[in-house]
């Protein structure tokens, strides 16, 4: 994914966005990253990237996802069908 992409889709918060709030904000806990914009407030699915996004950010390493903007959706997609079926 790159930095211009969504991470909290539900409210449109980009990855850049999360990255800035917790270089100036300093959380001192990943939840507190809630107050940008309500990311991680909605379906849930973007807490554990939110949470990775901290913890790069925290330490000054790089952050790597791993997967592309649309691996990224389809899961998403997938992680919403499931909720729905439990």
């Amino acid at each position: 994914m790159q930095e211009h992409d969504e991470i909290c889709v539900c409210f449109h918060v980009s990855i850049q966005k999360i990255q800035k709030f917790v270089r100036l904000n300093k959380p001192k806990i990943p939840t507190q990253i809630s107050e940008c914009y309500g990311a991680g407030t909605g379906c849930g699915w973007c807490i554990p990237f939110l949470e990775k996004i901290f913890e790069a950010e925290k330490n000054g390493e790089p952050l790597n996802l791993k997967m592309s903007r649309e691996e990224y959706l389809q899961r998403r997609l997938a992680y919403h069908k499931k909720k729905k079926i439990s």
